[in-house]
């Protein structure tokens, strides 16, 4: 059978206020003509449909709307929950589509879905787990009543529930695993949102050994191949969604794979959405305004950073937004300043802003919730409550 998989669509997402949805409906037409181009039977999704819990309806309507032209096609679909999802949300309308052909996963479940390909007469099982919350893990590994296996790290038990799913490989099968997490030796880029803490909710590669001809991950934006047994890969997302993506070629990948057999395989390039660049002007205004005239990057968004000798004025800011309109950060850079004004800048900002700043750096870009910034404050008050009785005590 001929198998697809993607996965991060984010639909929804913007770019600092601007509107990717033009650009996620021509990625949405470039994946339905290479579903029939490619004569595809199936596609794995394998999470963040969307990019908020809440999405817009008109992010809501591009995926059903594609969903029903991928079916036309002739394709089925396997559709997991990301950890930007809302589960209940993703399959909400499994009783209405499932008849088609249509699996939606939206939380982790004891048991793999099952597909069958009228073309070829074959069947693929999936061991499909959605994003995996600790909870969630935790209230599944617990109908067995077994304490021990619920002190277990993450990465054990999310191994130990795909060990379960694949419970039901067979050698005339074609056996996938499909999921959305963070796997250790994965490259992050700064617009996922992190689903580990200093490495809690980080999955080792061998927990996914599980005997699955194939391993569909989502999560990471960059596509890659993850070390570990089998064939494991990040499909990537389809388009660039932060500056760090800047320079990477987005892609689909193609598999051809029957029961017991090697999958051959063939990344499919995309050319939907606008590239995402970033200049670095030393050359100051002029060399800003010079490479604008040339046309560089037209379509592009673009992060641009300018080394300058004086402030700019709010007319160059606008002459430079006029003349691209991609145009989405300006940043100026005072050689031999810049070291200062950080450093100045830390000295006054309150000790709750600099532990969001600490957090936001550490998780790529994050905001830490409300509680875990309440915890961090009480702790900060313990600590010198501690130390205002010692030097007390001292006098």
């Amino acid at each position: 059978m001929r198998i697809l998989h993607t996965g991060d669509w984010h639909l929804g997402r913007t770019l600092e206020g601007r509107s990717r949805l033009k650009e996620q409906e021509m990625f949405m037409d470039e994946l339905v003509q290479i579903s029939r181009d490619q004569q595809v039977d199936m596609i794995l999704m394998a999470g963040d449909v969307y990019d908020s819990v809440n999405p817009p309806a008109a992010a809501e309507g591009l995926f059903y709307d594609t969903v029903a032209r991928l079916n036309d096609a002739g394709c089925q679909l396997v559709v997991i929950a990301g950890n930007h999802d809302q589960p209940e949300r993703i399959s909400a309308v499994s009783p209405l589509v499932s008849q088609r052909g249509i699996t939606l996963v939206g939380l982790p479940a004891s048991r793999s879905v099952h597909v069958e390909v009228p073309r070829t007469g074959e069947r693929a099982v999936i061991a499909a787990l959605p994003y995996p919350s600790e909870a969630r893990l935790s209230e599944l590994l617990a109908e067995d009543g077994d304490e021990r296996e619920l002190r277990l790290a993450y990465s054990a038990k999310v191994g130990r529930l795909m060990r379960q799913l694949a419970q039901e490989f067979r050698a005339d099968t074609v056996n996938l695993a499909m999921s959305h997490i963070y796997v250790l030796g994965g490259v992050e880029s700064d617009s996922e949102r992190p689903i580990q803490v200093g490495g809690a909710y980080t999955v080792d590669p061998s927990s996914l050994d599980v005997g699955a001809q194939y391993t569909a991950l989502g999560h990471l934006h960059r596509p890659q191949l993850v070390k570990g047994s089998g064939l494991i890969r990040y499909s990537g997302s389809p388009l660039a969604y932060s500056f760090s993506e800047a320079g990477q070629a987005k892609s689909v990948m193609l598999l051809d794979i029957a029961p017991g057999g090697i999958p051959s395989t063939e990344e499919l390039l995309l050319c939907s959405g606008r590239p995402l660049v970033r200049w670095t002007c030393r050359g100051g205004l002029e060399e800003a305004h010079r490479w604008l005239e040339e046309g560089r990057d037209k379509n592009a968004f673009i992060d641009l950073e300018i080394s300058l000798t004086e402030a700019m004025s709010m007319s160059d800011i606008q002459a430079l937004r006029k003349a691209h309109e991609g145009i989405v950060h300006i940043r100026p850079v005072y050689p031999g300043r810049a070291e200062e004004m950080a450093v100045a800048s830390r000295a006054q900002m309150p000790v709750h802003e600099l532990f969001r700043k600490f957090y936001q750096r550490q998780s790529g870009g994050a905001e830490p919730e409300d509680e875990l910034v309440e915890l961090f404050m009480s702790l900060v008050a313990e600590e010198e409550t501690a130390a205002g009785q010692e030097e007390e005590e001292e006098r």
